[in-house]
């Protein structure tokens, strides 16, 4: 009638929460009386709104057996953070989503022309690739909200690499940001206008920077194999990656090299 097993009964005759009115010594039936039925559906209801069975337990050794407005008010502030955490964790997901999608119907090669933009900039030497990540968060970010940097969307941010030569270490890097005007200069942060790039090869890299020279090699054999001149410093555009997707394997950049024909 109260739609629990037997199972459930005998655990919470172990506990302590829920004894039988009498159990018959031959069979083992348990019987209980018509309050201890209504203690039941009191049980199950505390369940329902998050409270454990050893809560449940302290409880029915008050005289009510109910919780006060203090216990009920604590168990809505848990709800409330349960609820941050849930959507915090829904919000990720549909960036996994779409991330996936991104990559799922984009070509691997496209010819694109870019065009002249204002960035906010920041050159530094980072130990590896794997900096990048950190200081976009934790340097460059934080600086650019701090001048009131404001950028269209849906964003467009890349690097340029100044070494002459690739070095996995002790990388030479830019990082530059479109923004929508030109800002003054801080100590961490240069704003500079970027002409535009009539012709660019572009290349998808799925996964994480430091394998960044496979896919430099394999651009630059298309762009021989196209008849095309690189013209200018290759740029690293970063759609997904460590600010939205905690797989590293899956994230998501773009190499835009400047060319022309011949």
């Amino acid at each position: 009638m109260m739609q629990v097993t037997i199972k459930t009964l005998r655990h919470y005759e172990q506990m302590g929460i829920l004894i039988p009115d009498e159990i018959d010594k031959w069979t083992g039936y348990r019987y209980y009386k018509l309050d201890q039925m209504q203690r039941l559906g009191e049980i199950r209801r505390l369940k329902e709104i998050g409270f454990s069975l050893e809560e449940i337990k302290e409880l029915s050794r008050e005289n009510s057996g109910r919780p006060d407005i203090e216990q009920l008010e604590k168990k809505i502030r848990t709800c409330e953070e349960e609820l941050k955490v849930l959507l915090r964790r829904k919000e990720m997901l549909h960036q996994m989503v779409d991330s996936q999608r991104k990559i799922d119907n984009m070509e691997k090669f496209s010819i694109q022309s870019l065009p002249e933009i204002i960035v906010a900039s920041h050159r530094e030497v980072i130990a590896n690739y794997e900096a990048i990540g950190p200081m976009c968060v934790n340097v460059i970010g934080p600086e650019m909200q701090r001048l009131g940097c404001k950028c269209p969307p849906p964003g467009y941010c890349f690097t340029i690499e100044h070494a002459k030569e690739y070095k996995p270490t002790d990388i030479d890097i830019e990082y530059c940001e479109q923004v929508e005007e030109m800002g003054e200069d801080s100590k961490i942060i240069q704003f500079k206008k970027l002409p535009e790039v009539p012709t660019a090869i572009c290349m998808k890299h799925v996964g994480p920077y430091e394998k960044f020279y496979q896919s430099y090699t394999e651009l630059f054999q298309y762009v021989e194999k196209q008849g095309y001149r690189i013209t200018g410093q290759p740029r690293c555009c970063y759609v997904d990656g460590i600010w939205n997707q905690p797989d590293p394997e899956k994230w998501l950049s773009i190499i835009q090299v400047p060319v022309v024909s011949g």
